[in-house]
């Protein structure tokens, strides 16, 4: 029997999603499904959610609940976390204090003082279970969902021998798009995409084996209706030749482009987008109004039978990497590694995403070569503020957190030098009491 321990098991819709996957492949319906999470209310609503969906299927899998993260991950083999390191309340400062010095983001849990300030806390709660699972578990598997995806995912890629990788479901995610766009079945669509998450480009995109990439620009440039459902990527496509993963909402914050002034956001970043509006602080806003209304979504949920439809396989990655470790068909995700030159012009060691195959074996990453030097530019940037803000936290120095939240080209668009360390000063002073790997909380 495998074992799949879920830490952050309160993240209800996406630990149902996993399971329902989890239990279409036959290798797993025997599974000892481990819920942790460390909301005892949330995690018997979650343990009532996955029950249900264990017994319309007929499967024989065992589920646990518990808030014992030691007594969860004993004996696992697979483990995945979708975990919060604070409430909205703590949260809501990485978007406020930013904005009161005019840097005006939409979601920032990804890169940008937002995201760093988020990594630094996160990584503190990550590291132990990552320390939790070299005792209880040192041969399982580190299945990440939680954002800042690429940071979290090198900085314990650097601390520790646990099998790792981040996955997340924007590469998929637009590829379907894209198909859809041009009128083609996904499976019919073959691509190789890589760069970092969220900011990793379609070097291939092919219909049948053949070039799609006339028929993405044909879309665009043509059909109104394409070009203002992700006016920020498509503006970036226009002008980089490669098209990008990740929401527009998402992407406005990651460049200097579309959210360094009122009109620029008002033109790119409110309108239109296909999922995520770039309004100020919609996922904090969104996160906010699922708190307030989650017990009564759930128990309108719970009460509802499961048609065949609900119990249909989805596209996330970690069921089919779970079925392939275990001795099941080989399968191929972009995911979430250390870069051991398998993209030559992005920092070495760094995270990256990558073409990944996985077997009973492990993980296979695949060598991509180089970006184009137009895609690399904005990406190298990203990627090396990513590394800069993990050594600031390996080695506790807030001036090399100032250093990294500098070069941000959001916040470097907006700010002065002087403007930027008052900023990060603030953030420090608000979060002291989540940064234990700082002895000093000021520059």
């Amino acid at each position: 029997m495998t074992k799949i321990t879920f830490i952050g098991a309160g993240s209800l819709g996406f630990t149902g999603e996993l399971v329902r996957d989890i239990l279409t492949f036959p290798l797993l319906r025997d599974a000892t499904l481990s819920l942790m999470d460390i909301d005892a209310e949330r995690l018997e609503w979650a343990k009532k959610g996955v029950e249900k969906l264990v017994e319309a299927n007929h499967a024989p899998a065992k589920v646990e609940a518990t808030l014992d993260r030691a007594e969860a991950l004993k004996g696992s083999d697979v483990v995945l976390t979708t975990i919060l390191a604070g409430s909205t309340e703590v949260w809501r400062h990485d978007i406020e204090i930013p904005k009161k010095y005019g840097v005006d983001v939409c979601v920032g849990d990804t890169r940008g003082p937002s995201g760093i300030f988020r990594f630094l806390r996160t990584i503190n709660p990550m590291m132990e279970i990552v320390r939790d699972m070299e005792k209880y578990c040192p041969n399982a598997v580190l299945l990440n969902y939680t954002n800042p995806m690429a940071m979290l995912v090198s900085a314990i890629q650097k601390q520790t021998f646990i099998s790792t990788t981040g996955l997340c479901h924007s590469v998929q995610g637009t590829a379907m798009m894209l198909a859809d766009w041009i009128g083609a079945p996904y499976d019919e669509i073959d691509f190789v995409c890589a760069g970092i998450n969220h900011q990793a480009w379609y070097l291939d995109f092919k219909w049948n084996g053949r070039d799609a990439y006339p028929l993405i620009h044909k879309a665009v440039t043509e059909r109104p209706e394409i070009y203002n459902a992700e006016p920020v990527r498509n503006e970036m496509y226009l002008a980089l030749g490669k098209y990008v993963t990740e929401s527009s909402g998402h992407n406005s914050e990651y460049n200097w482009w579309f959210r360094k002034r009122p009109d620029l956001i008002e033109k790119y970043c409110t309108h239109g987008t296909n999922w995520n509006p770039g309004e100020y602080a919609y996922i904090l806003k969104e996160y906010q109004r699922n708190e307030a209304a989650w017990k009564d979504q759930v128990k309108e949920s719970l009460a509802k039978p499961l048609t065949s439809e609900d119990l249909q396989r989805g596209h996330e990655y970690a069921a089919y990497i779970i079925n392939a470790l275990k001795g099941g068909e080989p399968f191929k995700f972009n995911g979430n590694v250390q870069n051991a030159h398998l993209i030559a012009n992005l920092p070495q060691g760094a995270c990256v995403e990558v073409p990944v195959l996985v077997d009973r074996a492990g993980f296979h990453p695949m060598h991509v070569g180089a970006l184009p030097p137009e895609c690399a530019l904005l990406t190298q940037l990203s990627s090396g503020i990513e590394e800069m803000a993990i050594q600031a936290s390996l080695c506790g120095d807030p001036t090399m957190v100032y250093r990294a939240v500098c070069h941000d080209p959001l916040t470097a668009s907006v700010l002065s030098l002087a403007e930027i360390k008052e900023m990060t000063n603030e953030l420090f002073a608000q979060h002291k009491d989540y940064l234990p790997q700082f002895k000093i909380h000021k520059i």
